[in-house]
């Protein structure tokens, strides 16, 4: 039994004619009827009492049809709903985020723009640390990470994509002494306590670049993981924090931003994901993010 002969079989139900039911399921008499033989037989009894001018259902024939038209109706939603899942229109995406993401404005506009193009996906958002961000993702936990880029985003099985970029600025307490410069050069880092994101590490490209040019004055004080613990620290005085410029929008008491005069130092975001994600809104979400504009 498959469904094709379910559908010649409503199909004479509905006519009780087998000619005018193959000539609207166009297929000759002959090939329908051996298809309703076939079913019978399966079965083990007559669906359709035959006379010379038309056909009836039997007892058996009836509770068939209403049978029949419950699996033709289960298949066909079974068939849009998977076509759903794999456009993305259901599922889930699991996302997670570092703090430059929200304050960019980059994660907000993704969110915004996927709700509204695929209302019936469902979206579970929660701030994680860069680097759990990928051990979260090739464990499951995760589908889709917003982070800066550091050390474990080359980790094969992660699909990277850079979607921003912006320069540094120097967060620090109003009562530095370093807070009257307008600007601050990275010569003028040297010997400060530096407050850094656990996200960069001795092989992360900031601090490589920091390294080359401070030399053994290079000193990393603090390493919180998130961007408020960073702004915290450098407000309370402790050191000088390197932010991205988009932080500069968060207003803490006795914190003030300078700019970095190291235009070759840049803050990046990326979207991070699985390599061969199958996942229909999942890929449906990245092609979204990855759009420009």
């Amino acid at each position: 039994m498959d469904l094709r002969q379910l559908r010649y079989f409503l199909a004479v139900a509905e006519e009780k004619h087998f000619g005018r039911a193959s000539r609207n399921l166009n297929i000759v008499q002959p090939a329908l009827s051996m298809q309703i033989r076939a079913l019978e037989e399966e079965l083990g009894g007559a669906l359709f009492r035959r006379t010379s001018r038309s056909v009836e259902l039997t007892e058996a024939g009836k509770l068939f049809q209403t049978e029949a038209r419950r699996t033709l109706e289960q298949a066909e939603f079974t068939r849009l709903s998977v076509q759903r899942s794999l456009r993305g229109e259901t599922g889930t995406v699991r996302i997670g985020f570092a703090g430059n993401a929200i304050f960019s404005g980059k994660l907000t506009r993704d969110l915004r723009l996927f709700r509204k193009k695929y209302p019936d996906a469902e979206m579970i958002i929660q701030e994680v640390s860069p680097q759990q961000q990928v051990d979260a993702i090739l464990a499951g936990q995760l589908d889709i990470g917003y982070t800066p880029s550091h050390s474990k985003t080359a980790t094969a099985g992660i699909e990277v994509q850079r979607i921003g970029d912006w320069a540094f600025l120097v967060a620090l307490s109003d009562e530095h002494p370093l807070a009257e410069h307008p600007a601050i050069t990275v010569d003028m880092l040297s010997g400060e306590s530096l407050i850094m994101y656990d996200a960069h590490d001795s092989q992360e490209y900031l601090w490589v670049m920091l390294s080359q040019k401070l030399g053994n004055h290079l000193r990393v004080a603090h390493q919180p993981d998130s961007t408020l613990s960073v702004l915290a620290i450098a407000a309370a005085g402790l050191g000088l924090a390197l932010v991205p410029a988009p932080l500069q929008q968060v207003n803490i008491p006795g914190l003030v931003y300078r700019k970095l005069n190291a235009p070759e130092l840049m803050a990046n975001l990326l979207l991070i994901g699985r390599v061969n994600e199958t996942k229909g809104a999942v890929n449906a979400y990245l092609a979204m993010a990855n759009q420009k504009g």
